[in-house]
């Protein structure tokens, strides 16, 4: 096989891969479209329009107190209106959108204020898309909760807002209860961690044979020192099965520094 010289990409390549391909640059001028070409073709990229992907679609700015709500110009005298937060209110808002024809709403995600209006106006048949706050808070040009409303009518009504998911209403039943216990188990992490405190401090070391302090092994012990029981050798007969320290060594880490009535006193 004979080399060519340096920089030779050889005739196959070349079939392959013309050339002027690559020693071209990509600029259309320098390749010799005529400019009329291209004069054409920006002004035919210049007449396209946006289509309204939801022509019946509303905006509503969601509010603690009140929520403020747009629909298209030509559904009614009053295009923008105010409806207060009561259930009552919520009803005549959605009365309002049926009477203007509307089937699609968007709402932006304002704490846990949409919750409510969410699940009245799908229950009442309407689309709804909950959009996500940061996709249009930069924006300029938008002072208040009227001009917010008005903002993300237009928006989806040519379909340029994505909704967030929003599961069933079983899942969020479900979903709900799970971060409940998961927020009261967190609570109940916090009274646990000064009582670890006064442990260290008088170098009480039952963190090192005992994991957990408010199981049934630790409850038990804690009860009967409360209860006026200082007999090292007692408490330690009180622990688990499961526990895999020594009686023992559970009798050693309850010896402190300090009399066992300030650790009571303290927790």
């Amino acid at each position: 096989m004979v080399l060519g010289h340096v920089g030779d990409i050889g005739d196959a390549v070349k079939a392959a891969i013309p050339f002027e391909r690559v020693s071209t640059t990509t600029y259309p001028n320098r390749r010799g479209i005529p400019f009329i070409l291209m004069e054409e073709g920006m002004a035919r990229c210049k007449k396209a329009v946006l289509e309204l992907a939801h022509p019946n679609a509303a905006g509503i700015d969601i509010g603690s107190a009140s929520h403020f709500v747009a629909v298209p110009a030509d559904r009614d005298d009053e295009a923008v209106r105010e409806f207060k937060s009561f259930t009552e209110d919520l009803n005549a808002l959605a009365d309002w959108l049926r009477c203007g024809d509307v089937d699609t709403v968007a709402m932006e995600s304002a704490g846990v204020y949409w919750i409510p209006l969410f699940e009245l106006l799908e229950s009442r048949g309407f689309t709804v898309y909950l959009v996500n706050a940061r996709h249009v808070k930069n924006v300029s040009g938008r002072k208040s909760d009227v001009l917010d409303c008005q903002w993300l009518q237009p928006l989806m009504s040519y379909g340029l807002l994505s909704g967030a998911f929003r599961p069933k209403d079983e899942i969020c039943a479900l979903r709900t209860v799970s971060r409940q216990r998961d927020m009261l188990l967190a609570y109940q992490a916090r009274p646990v961690q000064p009582m670890q405190k006064a442990l260290a401090q008088m170098n009480v070391q039952w963190a090192n044979v005992i994991s957990d302090i408010v199981g049934e092994t630790g409850q038990k012990i804690v009860r009967a020192i409360i209860a006026g029981e200082r007999d090292g050798r007692v408490l330690a007969r009180m622990k688990n099965v499961r526990i895999r320290a020594s009686e023992a060594d559970i009798e050693k880490s309850l010896r402190s520094n300090e009399p066992v009535r300030n650790f009571v006193c303290e927790a």
